[in-house]
Order: C-alpha cells, then sequence, then structure tokens
C-alpha cells in the first residue's frame, strides 16, 4: 500500500486590486486630512487654535 498525498495548487487573485486600494487609500487620507482641519477650524479649544494658527503662519499660508 503506498501512500501518496495530492496537493493542488490553484493562482489566487487578491481580495482588492491595487488601483481600489489606491483609491480606498486615499479617500481615507482626503477623509482624515478634512476631519482634522474641520476640528481645528471649528474647536474652541484655545490651545488647538493656537497651534493650528502658528503652523499656518510658519508655513506662509494665509489666515486672516
Amino acid at each position: 500500500m503506498s501512500m501518496s498525498a495530492s496537493t493542488t495548487h490553484s493562482a489566487t487573485r487578491p481580495a482588492i486590486s491595487i488601483g481600489a486600494s489606491r483609491l480606498l487609500q486615499s479617500a481615507a487620507a482626503a477623509f482624515f486630512g478634512i476631519a482634522i482641519v474641520g476640528f481645528v477650524g471649528f474647536s474652541h479649544l484655545e490651545a488647538v487654535h493656537n497651534a493650528a494658527h502658528d503652523t499656518r503662519h510658519a508655513n506662509a499660508f494665509p489666515c486672516h
């Protein structure tokens, strides 16, 4: 009685394509960026406002 193991090789495809992955990453980055800017822009915390204000001036971005 001989024992043999049979193996099946199948090509696997990625669950998500590279293009869709890049699009998802770009959308997530845009969402987080907008959320951060929105939080800072409408924050009533003085420390958050001052940090953002100083950063805008340091980068020569007009804020007034």
